[in-house]
């Protein structure tokens, strides 16, 4: 199978292995965003636009990376729009830098040795979604 192209929508199940988050986070990020706005097909099949990814991407880092809450996440876009968002690149986070400055160090040391890397909370969601495949073939015998 030939790699999508970039401007390709993409199916929840490859954005959620994309962004190495479950499915349900981003159908309960979609209530919580009003933002994010995957365009749904017959049977409610959700396809997101390379913007919706790019902007996951993004909420993801804030609420991940920066501590961020839900609520936080939502007045950064409600004070700096989406288009911040979509065109920082986020290993700068030059909108988040502001508050990072205002975390107490001993606080600010202690979130970042609990911080998992991209590689160990792939793993992570790896292992749970074996496990929920064997939970569902223990539940359907």
């Amino acid at each position: 199978m030939s790699p999508k192209s970039p401007e390709a929508f993409r199916t929840i199940s490859e954005v959620s292995k994309d962004l190495s988050l479950p499915q349900h986070v981003l159908r309960f990020w979609e209530t919580k965003f009003a933002q994010i706005k995957p365009i749904k097909r017959g049977g409610g099949r959700r396809y997101y636009r390379p913007e919706d990814v790019r902007l996951l991407k993004g909420i993801k880092s804030l609420l991940y990376n920066d501590g961020y809450t839900i609520r936080g996440v939502q007045k950064v876009i409600k004070e700096n729009g989406t288009k911040k968002l979509l065109t920082t690149t986020f290993e700068n986070k030059p909108f988040t830098d502001e508050a990072k400055d205002n975390i107490d160090p001993l606080i600010q040391d202690n979130i970042s040795k609990l911080s998992l890397s991209d590689a160990k909370r792939k793993k992570l969601m790896n292992v749970l979604d074996d496990l929920m495949k064997l939970k569902n073939k223990i539940d359907n015998k």
